[in-house]
């Protein structure tokens, strides 16, 4: 225990000789950390060490600002603006039974034991207030301030699970972000709503948590939820909004019937179109999985079918999540693999499809993944490259994607302009108005205006006759509600809502409904917007 607490002391030392150095890169840093921790005998400490030492003892010092932010592990994390927080629900059976699908035992459909997310799934029994918990302490440990959550539910078919499940899973994890705080032990607060509770006891709990959430430290200002496109309908869109949902992650795989069927996907591309379409008329934002490399295609007819997603308004998904074909045990792929009925394509024949594919992606797109995170030793066969996002980068790939071009940790030119981006989608039309430098280089913020289709009979009243705002993005590094002004909080957010405002009056309507995620609904109601049956709602003039 001595032993411990002298090192303890130690660091603290060390985090006053790094405060004293005017350290202003994480080179300078590293460098910085070897000779004091070779000065002082000791080995070099993690930066989560130091986090929790400068937290104690420096946040007087003019340096403690940036030292902070050099300290702070995967800075990427937040700087898109949200914090990112993935939880799992527990193993439930599977409507399908895909080809590719591993199929592992006390494990959801899809996943596998050793993924990362899984595994800490796993670790906190698969409890949803748990795992929201533990996501939250490690981001503020790893020098982050996750008071904007980006909630993502994985784990297989949402709309296939239990409707008591479904509303139980959700409430949880509104209770960890309200109850959330570093000095309380995980032990105090995690009793839990009973899961077997009657489902309007559920639905009241959940009502009371969001209620919660609109004023609490650490807000969920979106809520993304996986499913597939043929389990989309009327009643469950009105559901996902009622817990709150603002994006939508769809396992399309390939937009054709020949590969679908051949995969036994169990649906054909239609259902893909009617579900992009009713998910877009409820203003939800739409990410489309996509795995290249599927028995029965090739990287010609691959390359063509990501084209037809923005040549044809049928698609137009906002966000894309690469998920390249590999072989993993469990599988009936593996078993055609094994007979040669299937072979994967090269590394070099996919690092080639994924540069084609970025190169004619739109720039009102985000690239989330290239990848998905399975570990190499489950990988039979297929892809094994683990970073193709920094490979594109030295081939000197071009893309004009959102993630390309956020602003990240660049100070904001005051000399942004707006354009706007008009394109057909779902037989209504789409404008993208984006804020950017003069070069267009660099992405600060974005709106995303639909101005609907007039026909469209199966929406809720609050959507009728009214254009919808789907997504209000600013990006830089997240700010807290109340901390020091930098890209976020600036009054961009604002200057593009009154420009989609602008634009709705002028294409004749006079009511516009946004979106909003519950935590963020605070924000829209100082701009008059009231919440009217899940969504925030306004009468322009």
């Amino acid at each position: 225990m001595a032993q411990k607490s002298n090192t303890k002391s130690i660091v603290n030392t060390l985090i006053i000789g790094l405060l004293e150095q005017n350290i202003t890169s994480r080179e300078q840093l590293l460098s910085a950390k070897r000779q004091l921790a070779k000065k002082n005998g000791i080995v070099m400490p993690t930066n989560t060490e130091l986090l929790a030492a400068l937290d104690l003892t420096g946040k007087n010092h003019p340096q403690y600002t940036v030292l902070r932010k050099l300290l702070r592990r995967r800075s990427v994390r937040t700087l898109s603006g949200v914090a990112p927080v993935a939880v799992l629900t527990m193993p439930y059976p599977c409507p399908g039974k895909c080809a590719y699908c591993p199929t592992e035992k006390d494990v959801p459909q899809s996943y596998l034991s050793n993924e990362p997310a899984v595994m800490r799934a796993i670790r906190c029994n698969y409890h949803p207030f748990t795992q929201t918990w533990q996501r939250l302490r490690a981001l503020e440990a790893n020098g982050h301030s996750p008071r904007k959550i980006e909630l993502i539910v994985i784990g297989g078919t949402w709309s296939y699970l239990p409707q008591a499940y479904k509303y139980w899973y959700i409430t949880e994890c509104f209770r960890a972000a309200n109850n959330f705080n570093l000095k309380k032990s995980l032990e105090t607060v995690k009793s839990s709503y009973p899961k077997k509770s009657p489902l309007a006891k559920l639905k009241s709990a959940l009502l009371f948590e969001q209620k919660k959430n609109e004023r609490a430290t650490y807000q969920i200002i979106g809520l993304t939820l996986e499913t597939r496109p043929d389990y989309i309908t009327n009643e469950e869109l009105l559901e996902m909004r009622l817990l709150g949902c603002t994006r939508v992650e769809l396992g399309v795989q390939a937009i054709d019937d020949k590969i679908l069927a051949l995969n036994l996907r169990g649906h054909k591309v239609s259902a893909i179109t009617t579900a992009t379409k009713m998910l877009r008329d409820f203003g939800f934002k739409i990410t489309y999985h996509l795995m290249p490399g599927l028995p029965g295609a090739t990287a010609k007819r691959d390359l063509t079918m990501f084209k037809t997603l923005f040549t044809n308004e049928q698609f137009q998904p906002d966000q894309i999540k690469f998920y390249p074909t590999v072989v993993t045990k469990d599988s009936l792929l593996y078993q055609w693999w094994q007979q040669g009925k299937y072979k994967p394509y090269s590394n070099t024949v996919l690092e080639k499809l994924i540069a084609d594919c970025k190169n004619f992606i739109p720039p009102y797109v985000r690239i989330i993944r290239l990848i998905r995170d399975i570990p190499g030793e489950s990988i039979i066969a297929g892809n094994t490259v683990t970073n193709l996002r920094q490979v594109m980068q030295q081939r000197g790939t071009v893309c004009h994607c959102i993630r390309c071009r956020e602003i990240k940790e660049q100070p904001r030119d005051t000399k942004y302009h707006i354009n706007t981006i008009a394109y057909q989608a779902n037989s209504g039309e789409e404008q993208f108005i984006e804020a950017v430098s003069d070069d267009a280089k660099l992405l600060y913020g974005f709106c995303r205006l639909r101005l609907p289709d007039r026909e469209a009979k199966h929406l809720p009243p609050a959507l009728q006759n009214a254009t919808i705002i789907r997504e209000l993005h600013v990006y830089g590094e997240l700010v807290a509600i109340g901390e020091k002004k930098q890209t976020q909080h600036a009054g961009l957010g604002r200057e593009l809502l009154h420009l989609a405002e602008k634009e709705a009056v002028k294409n004749g309507y006079h009511k516009m409904a946004i979106i909003a995620g519950v935590g963020v609904r605070g924000y829209y109601r100082k701009l008059g917007y009231r919440l009217q049956q899940t969504y925030m709602v306004k009468t322009l003039s």
